[in-house]
């Protein structure tokens, strides 16, 4: 069997897919993208695929070993991002080419169903109650909200309460049976986080998630030492040396995302180096359906899973929803908090392939938002 195509496909809301067709009529699909830099990584991706077409699409370990340095120059966010969705491609094409779900190929389930987040924002604490109790309603047991919005890095009196009254409203909606996450998104100092991990503290989050910005992670010891709280990253780190220094320095749950980490072959070995270490995994997954589909293929052959994120009805799901490309619903069908396994072939995403070239004649230029603090200095979005 040879590689024969590659396409890339530029969706709404800010996705990009990638398609590797075979000379057996075997296709794998992927999810390769940086969030704002999506046309970036599509360049990545055809350069990529110059060494791919006209070779076995089996070879996925192989592959991944060439792709990721064979350039000389390694590792970084658009590179990994662009192995990524190849590797989830390959991982597809081999699971139907062997009739069997790639868990399967993973060495095999672990567990028959895995439990799943819903996202409510909290940038904006006005309709934070009655948004988690529609997520309690639609079944879900764990939400996770933003800590604050524009916030200083060494934080004021006032927006620390802030954080910690909108964790409080959250709490005081999902009870003690239910959990909250909660997302900082790097936009607290060492300190600030210390005195907002204090507080939260007694409201018992799940965990607290980027307390600083990656570029800082060599101080995350000191978080993990103030106290009981759970720390979790790793949604911009890519690869298995930079989750080696977090996990190091203690921290609970490691977060990559199977879209910027590699793929399928890196998060599974970024999982494994957690275990020693006894951290759990939660993979980052605010992104599109076969993203989502390739984290559920991995969480379920391991064993130090945790929960798994997904973007269905997230605040970037404006022009098109989770479930706006596939024609199969019913692997993404959460009942009580929980996605359940299926014995679907390779990634067990059934893409709408016509929705897909139909969306992509239009594409989408998506950035993120540029935020400034009062005084017009950048502020950490």
């Amino acid at each position: 069997m040879k590689i024969t195509r590659i396409e890339t496909f530029l969706l709404p809301p800010r996705w990009l897919f990638c398609r590797v067709e075979t000379d057996e009529g075997i296709v794998g699909w992927g999810e390769p993208v940086v969030e704002g830099r999506a046309e970036v990584v599509r360049a990545a991706v055809d350069v990529l695929a110059e060494y791919l077409v006209g070779r076995d699409p089996l070879r996925v370990e192989d592959h991944w070993q060439v792709l990721t340095k064979g350039g000389f120059y390694r590792g970084g966010p658009v590179l990994s991002s662009a192995v990524a969705g190849l590797d989830q491609a390959l991982w597809d094409i081999a699971g139907k080419h062997y009739g069997a779900p790639v868990h399967a190929l993973l060495g095999g389930p672990v567990r028959d169903r895995a439990r799943v987040y819903a996202w409510v924002g909290g940038d904006d604490p006005g309709e934070l109650a009655e948004q988690i109790a529609a997520q309690v309603d639609a079944g879900f047991t764990a939400v996770k909200m933003n800590a604050a919005g524009v916030t200083r890095p060494h934080a004021s009196v006032a927006e620390i309460e802030g954080a910690v009254a909108r964790v409080a409203t959250a709490r005081e909606v999902l009870g003690p049976e239910r959990d909250i996450a909660i997302d900082c998104h790097g936009r607290f100092s060492a300190a600030s986080s210390r005195r907002l991990l204090h507080e939260i503290a007694p409201l018992h989050p799940l965990f607290v998630e980027e307390p600083l910005p990656p570029e800082q992670n060599h101080v995350l010891s000191g978080l993990v030492e103030a106290g009981p709280v759970p720390i979790a990253t790793g949604e911009r780190i890519y690869d298995r040396s930079g989750f080696l220094a977090v996990l190091r320095s203690g921290v609970a749950v490691v977060q990559p995302d199977l879209s910027h980490a590699g793929g399928i072959s890196e998060v599974r070995r970024i999982a494994s180096l957690a275990e020693t270490f006894g951290a759990h995994l939660a993979p980052h997954c605010p992104l599109g359906p076969i993203s989502l589909a390739a984290s559920l293929q991995v969480v379920f052959a391991t064993p130090n899973f945790l929960i798994q994120e997904q973007s269905l009805g997230i605040h970037y799901n404006r022009e098109a929803d989770l479930l706006s490309y596939v024609l199969d619903t019913e692997p993404f069908r959460f009942v009580d908090g929980h996605a359940t396994r299926t014995e679907l072939p390779g990634l067990g995403v059934t893409v709408d392939e016509a929705a897909v070239r139909e969306a992509d004649r239009a594409g989408h230029s998506w950035r993120n938002p540029v935020w400034r603090h009062p005084d017009g200095g950048f502020a950490e979005w």
